[in-house]
Order: structure tokens, then C-alpha cells, then sequence
């Protein structure tokens, strides 16, 4: 078996730099029969994986790229995904992702931004493309087929045998088989840029994040070390790995050779079926996830699929003592985990131990999100930018080796977020007498529903081209099955008040379809004479959450 090159970089003071080639490097010779992603029954080991990744990179070095130009990705969880992605991370090529929930006009504005000479997608995406390729500089675009395993009649429902009258459209594995058995044509540094990450800013407009190989490479050893995880350990993956959240648990499982198991999205009782007959030892969820994971098991009697956990990763939001007790129960064996961070940059974890325990002072270790992880430094800071004392609420500023570099072509948003060393990350929280950091508020009016993050001020603009709409306000309410829903705070144009219209949810959210994702849009609709403001002339949005503690909205199925 030939072993893959390996390039050190070593710095002035004769230290040993790293980028996350290395990890695919060391894995196809260290753990080279170890599956690297498993996925619909198939797999492929770490060394499948390096000679796939380095036959992408020479087909795409054929068609013209080299190190810094950008791809880009757009698809649900796959093996190929995991394979474009190996193909960045060892050559340098800039992979730019795409989430695949959001409206075309969204999508547009994404690739527009990142600018990729390459679009890798799936079948069922090629409509939005087609319907987005006008305008764009692509040089080819590779369709990702479904694995052979779903049948035609799968595919056929999803539409996925459908012409197109996309130009320079070729399949995904006749692409990789035209460099099949070719050497890396040229490798990453760890100065290189890895990833474009794009979040929707407060302006509702798309941020690229930076994130380069070196720190990608130190987020992916600060996450083994979190999960405790080897190379027999296997991480089911459900949340999508265009995200930086299941993007680096995977990064943290292959830190250390082990294996990444893809679903295409959350099924709990896929999940159930998985766990069992993929040997899953660790979980990624989200709070409601796990919730949902442990309501089927009770209900279909499976409970006992779940007994090789060892590990179980939550993110997005606290976990409830009654959550955990049940997760407990069903989990016997496994740690619990809970992480904090952005797409920016990876903060905190309350670790397994300080899971344990009963009474009031686990369940304030619980609604915490943590100690900062080693080598991470958090500072809680005023309005004026000093130091708050232990308990006093301030903004979350954080310094750490796996941080962004900034946004890409946005200087002024990198200047604001990126200062002295520090990520300004907008959060509001605390630090208690355990040196626990609490958050406490969102200054930016992040919405988290279901674990995805949503941006008031796009969902405001969207709200505000309804024609009976005068202002509205979009806040977080509670709710049961997604932690945070969507609610907008309307008042109405004269006209339609004098007329008897009226708006509901239902309408607002068909209105909204094409101009955001559907999961972003409002959920219940408040109508109120006048919103409250703020001496400033601001709506008081802390007035408005207090208002809907008594709720009175109009609810969307």
C-alpha cells in the first residue's frame, strides 16, 4: 500500500505547523482500513478516502484550479460531500458550502459572493441551479447522483431523474474516475484558507466566514479532546456538514482516525435503526433532537438500540434536567457534552462530569454552557469595553485558536467582530463563582429554533413587503418542539385597518416563501395598534418578549 507524501511546515521558532491535510494524511497511513464515512449501508476506509480526495483535486487541477481558487458545495450529508471536502482540506482549494434550505434568491446571492469556478451539487438541487446559474462564472458543475441503494422509484419520487439544460453538467464519479489513481497535484498549507462558512448577518445579507486550515485543524484536535474519541469510535452525524457545527464533530472524530456515519437528515427512527447496525458510539443533537430521539424509543420499545452510546454531543441550547435524566436512562453508559461557539469560533463545553449529580447546583451547572476549552480565552466586557466583575452580564468576547479569520470581502464586519486579538461575538452573558459561562441574552436578536440560527432584522425585511404591513418587529416566543419560534409583531398600514383587513401566519408565511428559507419565517403573527419604542425611536424588543409571555398570536401549521 503506498503511503500518501507528507509536507512539514516548520515555523521560526522551529515549531511544527499543521493544517488539516495532515489529519487526512496520517489518517490514510495510521488508520488506512478504518471507514472514514458511512453512509445508505456503504463505506469508504481513511485510505479511500485520501486517493478519492487527491483524484478530485487532479481532475479539478485539470480543468484549470490550483491552490485559493474556490469550489463550491451544495448538498445534503453524502460520502461524496465528505470526499470534496477531504479534496479542500489536502490541496488548498477554497471550499465554499451552501445550505441547501434556503430560497433561490438566497442561494443566488451566496454564490455570487463566493465567486467558485466548480459547483459540486446534488441531483435533487439542479433545478435551483438552473434557475440561479444566470450571472455566475462557473467553469463546470459536477451532479452528485444518489447512492445506487435508493432505487429508481426513489429517485424517480424526487424528481431526481429530471433533464437539464445545464452546460458543462457532469456526473460526480465519472469526474473523480478521469484522475482515478493520480498523485496530489499540489498540497495545502496551513496558511491556507479552508472553508467559507456562510451565515446571514444582522442586515439579512450573507457573510462568508473565513476559516482557515490551521485553525480548522486545532478545532479538530479541541474536539477529540472534548468527545474522548479513537479510532473505534463512530459519530452519527445527523444535522447538515454545511454547517461548522456537524462539520467539526466530524473534523474531531477523524482527529483520531475514527468514523463519520451521514444521514441525509434527522429521523429518529433512522436513528434507532443506525445506532445498532453501525456500532454508533457517539451522538450529535440538539436538544429537541435528543428529545425527539428518546419520545420514539419509548414509544416503539427500542430503547435498548441506544445502549453503545458513549457519548452524547448537545449544542444550540441548555438541556433540561428532566431531558437528561430520561437521556440517562436510556444511555446508561454515555457522557454528556454540551458546546458553545459560532461559526466564528469554538468557546466552551460543560464536560461529562459536571452532568452528574442531583439538585440545584447540577441544574445551574446545566443551564451553563461551560468552561471556555483549553488554550480558549473569554472575557465578559461592558458597552465601554471594560472588564465586567464575576455574575455582571457583558458581551462574550473570545480569543482562540480555532477562530475565524474574518468575513470574506467585508472588512467592515471583520473590523467590527475581529478586534485586538478578540471575536466580539455579540452575546450577552456571564461568568459565575464555578467560572461557568452563562448566556444570558443575544445581542443581535439571534432567533435559535430547532438549532438553526435566525436573524431578526431578514426576517423583518421579508415581513415588511406584505402590502398591508406599516412596521413589524420579529422576536423569539417559546415553544415546546423547537426551543425558540418565530413570531412577528405587526401593526398595519391605515388603510387595511379602516378596511377590517386583517393577516394571519398562514399568509405570511406564503407571502415570505420565495424571499427566505421557509424555516425562517413567522410562525404566529401579532397585530398591535403601535409597537413600543424606545426613547431612541427603537421598537423595545424586550417589552415585546415580555408582552408575548401571555400568548395571543395566531399560530402556521
Amino acid at each position: 500500500m503506498p503511503k500518501p507524501p507528507t509536507e512539514h511546515f516548520v515555523t521560526a521558532d522551529h515549531r511544527i505547523d499543521h493544517g488539516l491535510g495532515d489529519i487526512v494524511r496520517r489518517n490514510a497511513e495510521r488508520f488506512a482500513d478504518v471507514p472514514a464515512y458511512r453512509a445508505d449501508g456503504h463505506g469508504i476506509t481513511h485510505h479511500e478516502l485520501y486517493s478519492r480526495a487527491a483524484a478530485l483535486t487532479a481532475a479539478l487541477a485539470a480543468v484549470g484550479l490550483r491552490r485559493a481558487d474556490r469550489i463550491a458545495l451544495f448538498g445534503r450529508n453524502s460520502i461524496a460531500f465528505g470526499e470534496v471536502l477531504a479534496a479542500g482540506q489536502l490541496s488548498g482549494i477554497i471550499v465554499a458550502t451552501v445550505n441547501f434550505r434556503l430560497a433561490p434568491l438566497e442561494i443566488a446571492r451566496i454564490l455570487a459572493e463566493a465567486r467558485p469556478r466548480v459547483l459540486f451539487v446534488d441531483a435533487e438541487f439542479l433545478p435551483v441551479v438552473e434557475a440561479v446559474r444566470v450571472g455566475l462564472d462557473l467553469d463546470l458543475v459536477v451532479r452528485i447522483d444518489p447512492p445506487d441503494s435508493w432505487g429508481g422509484a426513489v429517485a424517480a419520487a424526487l424528481g431526481l431523474g429530471a433533464t437539464t439544460a445545464i452546460p458543462g453538467l457532469v456526473g460526480y464519479e465519472e469526474f473523480v474516475a478521469s484522475a482515478a489513481g493520480a498523485d496530489l497535484p499540489f498540497a495545502a498549507r496551513p496558511d491556507d484558507i479552508a472553508c467559507l462558512i456562510f451565515t446571514s448577518g444582522t442586515t439579512g445579507l450573507p457573510k462568508g466566514a473565513i476559516l482557515g486550515q490551521r485553525e480548522l485543524f486545532a478545532g479538530a484536535h479541541m474536539m477529540n479532546a472534548e468527545m474522548r474519541t479513537g479510532s473505534d469510535d463512530r459519530i452519527l452525524l445527523t444535522m447538515p456538514l454545511f454547517h461548522v457545527g456537524a462539520m467539526a464533530m466530524g473534523l474531531g472524530v477523524h482527529a483520531r482516525g475514527g468514523t463519520a456515519v451521514l444521514h441525509r437528515q434527522f429521523d429518529p427512527a433512522a436513528v434507532l435503526a443506525d445506532v445498532p447496525a453501525e456500532r454508533v458510539t457517539v451522538l450529535h443533537l440538539a436538544p429537541t433532537m435528543l428529545q425527539a430521539l428518546l419520545t420514539e424509543a419509548a414509544s416503539s420499545g427500542a430503547s435498548g438500540a441506544l445502549a453503545g452510546v458513549r457519548t452524547v454531543v448537545y449544542s444550540a441550547a441548555p438541556i433540561t434536567a428532566t431531558t437528561l435524566r430520561a437521556a440517562l436512562a436510556a444511555m446508561p453508559g454515555a457522557g454528556f457534552l454540551n458546546l458553545y461557539g459560532q461559526t466564528e469560533v469554538m468557546t466552551s463545553g460543560l464536560p461529562r462530569e459536571l452532568h452528574r449529580g442531583e439538585g440545584p447546583a447540577r441544574d445551574r451547572r446545566l443551564a451553563s454552557v461551560g468552561h471556555p476549552f483549553p488554550d480558549v480565552e473569554v472575557r465578559i466586557v461592558d458597552d465601554d469595553g471594560a472588564d465586567c466583575p464575576p455574575g455582571t452580564p457583558g458581551e462574550i468576547l473570545v480569543a482562540s485558536p480555532a477562530m475565524f479569520r474574518g468575513y470574506w470581502n467585508d472588512s467592515a464586519a471583520t473590523t467590527a467582530t475581529l478586534a485586538d486579538g478578540w471575536c466580539c461575538t455579540g452575546d450577552i452573558g456571564l461568568i459565575d463563582e464555578e467560572g461557568l459561562l452563562h448566556l444570558v441574552d443575544r445581542k443581535k436578536d439571534i432567533i435559535i429554533s430547532g438549532g438553526e440560527n435566525i436573524y431578526s432584522l431578514e426576517v423583518e425585511d421579508a415581513v415588511a413587503t406584505h402590502p398591508v404591513v406599516a412596521r413589524c418587529a420579529v422576536v423569539g416566543v417559546p415553544d415546546e418542539r423547537f426551543g425558540e419560534a418565530v413570531c412577528a409583531v405587526v401593526e398595519l398600514i391605515p388603510a387595511a385597518v379602516a378596511a377590517g383587513t386583517t393577516l394571519d401566519a398562514a399568509e405570511l408565511r406564503e407571502h415570505v416563501a420565495d424571499r427566505i428559507a421557509r424555516y425562517k419565517a413567522p410562525r404566529s403573527v401579532v397585530i398591535v395598534e403601535t409597537l413600543p419604542v424606545l426613547p431612541t425611536g427603537k421598537i423595545d424588543k424586550k417589552a415585546l418578549r415580555a408582552k408575548l409571555a401571555a400568548p395571543r398570536h395566531t399560530e402556521a401549521t
